[in-house]
């Protein structure tokens, strides 16, 4: 029904932000993917995804299509819904993601909050071959993703905390997607 949503950031917090068109706000639920994205911005666009249900209306939002897409799979998969599928995009980035589910690791995947080992096992055999249809982004995302695991894993033995070599590999990646493993670890390590 909706494309996208371009507009004033009114409010933005880690599960929503309610983005300002023409003085009519728009509640939008969102990943912690997209909140980093938009958390400083004074404007923003988010690609929605409008979801009816019998007790309510909800409006998600995405900084990207990729990550609007990925999500659209998920909430595909019986027994994932939208707050399933916003949990694991908040856990994980888009090539983080894609790469998990390419590699078939259930037991990285399952790390996300409620998210039991079958049904981790359930949405990477049914999502394996549905990634191509995300074109050639997804190949790119899942190289980075791939790579920025290693990266992670490499800074992890250097001493780093994961959860901050996480957060600088993933913000190095978003500016050099097609970076090898080496220099995704020199470039973190110089943000250190």
């Amino acid at each position: 029904m909706y494309e996208y949503i371009r507009g004033k950031v009114a409010e933005a917090a880690p599960t929503y932000a309610v983005i300002d068109v023409g003085g009519v706000g728009y509640h939008l639920q969102i990943s912690l993917e997209t909140f980093t994205a938009i958390e400083h911005a004074g404007e923003a666009m988010l690609y929605t995804h409008y979801v009816v249900r019998e007790d309510a209306q909800l409006l998600y939002g995405f900084a990207t299509k990729v990550e609007r897409e990925l999500f659209r799979l998920l909430i595909s998969v019986s027994g994932v819904g939208g707050n399933t599928a916003r949990m694991i995009l908040s856990t994980y980035s888009p090539a983080e993601l894609q790469g998990i589910i390419t590699a078939g690791n259930a037991v990285l995947l399952k790390n996300v909050k409620g998210l039991g080992l079958k049904t981790a096992q359930k949405i990477i055999v049914e999502l394996t071959g549905k990634l191509t249809a995300l074109g050639a982004d997804a190949a790119d995302s899942v190289a980075a993703g791939g790579n920025a695991d290693e990266a992670v894993e490499a800074l992890v033995m250097l001493g780093f905390a994961k959860g901050a070599a996480e957060k600088v590999v993933r913000a190095v990646v978003r500016e050099n997607p097609s970076v090898s493993v080496e220099e995704l670890v020199r470039m973190s390590l110089k943000r250190f």
